[in-house]
């Protein structure tokens, strides 16, 4: 959430703040036009029975949401007050199971759709229900989009009816049997006796108390732990401090919600007790984070490997270029070495910071993910076709000549931005560990990560400019550079040919169109420009500044593009397409099962597939041990896959895990090997 909406809420609070003063009153200052609210009741009031109120509330449209009791990090939980006849007692309000929305890092808990809180009325044997007035009351509530929040408030009076069996159903019913709790350091541990055997895929521990002592609380955002032994289901919270440690002792019981999702889930009540299961096996939760300096190695090797990697191969024809430049003079060939650098790890870093901010407003985004967005493919497609014009001679970019032209620290600064921008589909090994880390560490120690993956990714050249012994020993410069830079206009073009296949699977046919037509009108100028440099005409980079404007005009006012449904084929038998609960009832079947995840756009991805999956043997194997096969298309952008991804620590794809029956995921290496797989299907 940004600024102006972080602020926007905080007045809003405020406002709500204010309306104890209209419980009093019992007048309406804000209304409930966002989310309606009525009072119904089961049925007349029987003396010495409980009589069931409830308060249906209906939001006006799908994007407004109500909250829990607790709302979390933001929001409010409602405040109601009835008018009941003397001697009758309103008990606890009974919620369904709430759901949960993360926002620029907020956890809300929240109710989506039509949904009812039900108050019990204790009404005592002695009452006089004959002629009883009607039961009226205030409510206050808080009304949110995930742009804004409205303050609500309404005067109730009791109608009967209402659908009070579906309501019921919704509740969460109470646990029969007491849990525990207990806080250790910065940890709040909630034992829940349950059947064994129960899923928990989807389990999430919702709390009512907003305050355990000592100045601490629950981190609603934060990863819960799981660990499960035989009747016994132990959620880990962590907890944050919101102010200084008092002396207010920690609650003498703790209540809450345990959701299994789509709306199950029961309630709950613990006491403080020990807690056990410190040893075993946790079945979800934060991973260990290995050392920051241990990180920021791995991704300074990953980088450093990635030049190496088949998706950053269409652009080491630059950087060969650039490398036969440094065998110049010792100084231009530092400052080419140190403009490259900085191009990478500025990329890189920026890319990063990109996603980070991304991911601090609420979207689900990894490594490589402009590369989902056509725009962005259509804008590399007329890069690399210009690239391409531009290693057939057809013109020169100032600064980028190979034969007796001057360095230029420019054009070796665009080299390395381009470098780093067009390796983002790989992520190679020792990436995975690193990338998937930052994405859930504090900014800063996630924006180092990425930068020295740019650092990696830059070293070679970086050292190349400051060794002279290793610079000595590359081609010296001649004709021969011509024909290198004409021949490395095959692997440029099959890079246009791939961007053109990306843009047929995530654009409309119309969109391919209107880019096809600017194709030609590209080429055409660059032509023209080619000539004008021929003739010695001035006015070049103005020329050059006028076609890169015209390229991103063009891309600008381009409708936006209507997504494809991507269907990618496969030799593996009907792979099923991935979604969590289709891998739950995979795993719940017995059988082995295996997971890929891919993309159209992720050269390594479809090396692996056509070296280890796609191939017959693996299909044999994989049918002789009953594998059930499932793949994760990250394509186009999804939201489930992307939450899943960062689950297992991963920030892009591919992504492979191996679960052996009864066993948890088996992560497995980035760059498969033709027997990897059938071994696996063989243990």
């Amino acid at each position: 959430m940004d600024g102006w909406r972080a602020g926007l809420v905080l007045l809003f609070l405020l406002l709500a703040s204010l309306v104890p003063g209209s419980l009093a009153a019992q007048e309406a200052r804000f209304g409930d036009d966002n989310i309606s609210v009525e009072l119904r009741s089961d049925g007349a009031p029987v003396a010495g029975e409980t009589w069931m109120l409830a308060l249906r509330f209906s939001p006006r449209s799908p994007e407004w949401h109500g909250y829990w009791s607790n709302p979390g990090d933001a929001g409010q939980g409602m405040q109601l007050s009835l008018n009941l006849p003397e001697g009758w007692e309103a008990g606890e309000p009974l919620y369904p199971v709430p759901k949960t929305l993360l926002i620029s890092g907020l956890m809300n808990h929240i109710y989506e759709g039509e949904y009812a809180v039900l108050v019990p009325i204790d009404v005592p044997e002695q009452a006089a229900v004959a002629n009883v007035a009607p039961v009226t009351g205030f409510v206050s509530y808080l009304a949110c989009t995930d742009r804004i929040c409205v303050p609500q408030d309404a005067v109730l009076q009791a109608r009967e009816g209402g659908d009070f069996r579906s309501w019921r159903a919704q509740i969460a019913p109470e646990l029969d049997s007491t849990a525990g709790f207990e806080i250790s350091g910065d940890r709040l541990r909630v034992g829940i006796p349950l059947p064994e055997g129960l899923d928990f895929t989807e389990v999430h521990l919702f709390i009512e108390n907003t305050d355990l002592g000592s100045g601490v609380s629950p981190d609603y955002a934060a990863v819960q732990t799981l660990v499960s032994e035989g009747n016994l289901l132990v959620v880990e919270v962590p907890l944050k401090r919101f102010g200084k440690a008092d002396d207010v002792p920690q609650p003498e019981k703790i209540g809450g919600i345990l959701s299994f999702g789509n709306g199950q889930g029961v309630r709950f009540e613990a006491e403080p007790r020990d807690v056990p299961l410190e040893n075993v096996k946790p079945i979800r939760g934060a991973v260990e984070m290995p050392p920051l300096w241990l990180l920021l190695l791995a991704s300074l090797v990953g980088g450093l490997l990635l030049n190496i990697m088949p998706c950053v191969f269409p652009i080491l024809s630059l950087k060969a270029l650039a490398l036969a430049k440094a065998g110049g003079e010792e100084a231009a060939a530092r400052r080419d070495a140190i403009a490259y650098t900085a191009g990478v790890v500025l990329a890189c870093a920026g890319l990063g910071a990109a996603i980070l901010l991304l991911r601090s407003a609420g979207e689900q985004v990894g490594w490589a993910f402009q590369l989902q967005e056509p725009r962005v493919v259509g804008g590399l497609f007329l890069l690399m076709l210009a690239i391409t014009a531009n290693f057939l001679g057809l013109f020169q970019v100032p600064g980028m000549a190979i034969a007796g032209g001057k360095q230029s620290v420019r054009g070796s600064f665009g080299t390395g931005l381009l470098a780093a921008f067009v390796a983002t589909p790989c992520t190679g090994p020792f990436m995975a560990l690193a990338l998937g880390a930052a994405l859930v560490l504090r900014p800063i120690e996630g924006f180092a990560i990425f930068t020295a993956l740019g650092v990696g990714l830059a070293l070679p050249f970086l050292l190349l400019g400051f060794i002279p012994a290793w610079r000595r020993k590359l081609p010296k410069p001649g004709p021969w550079m011509e024909r290198f830079r004409r021949w490395m206009a095959i692997p440029m073009g099959l890079t246009v040919l791939a961007l053109v296949w990306l843009l047929t699977r995530i654009a409309d046919t119309f969109w391919l169109v209107m880019l096809g037509a600017v194709a030609p009108l590209l080429l055409a100028l660059l032509a023209s420009l080619g000539q004008r440099q021929a003739k010695g005409l001035g006015g070049g980079k103005l020329f050059f500044a006028a076609i890169v404007a015209l390229s991103i005009f063009a891309l600008s006012i381009f409708p936006e593009p209507e997504p494809r449904e991507v269907r990618a084929e496969s030799s593996i038998h009907a792979p099923i397409a991935f979604s969590e609960s289709a891998l739950a009832e995979a795993r719940a079947s017995g059988r082995p099962v295996f997971v890929w995840f891919t993309a159209d756009w992720c050269v390594t991805c479809k090396v692996n597939e056509s070296v280890a999956i796609e191939r017959e043997e693996t299909l044999a194997a994989f049918e002789a041990a009953d594998v059930i096969t499932m793949r994760g298309d990250w394509t186009l952008g999804d939201e489930e896959i992307a939450n899943f991804l960062s689950a297992q620590g991963a920030a892009g794809v591919p992504l492979y895990l191996w679960y052996a029956p009864g066993d948890d995921a088996r992560q497995l290496p980035q760059v498969l090997t033709p027997a990897m797989l059938r071994e696996l299907a063989a243990e």
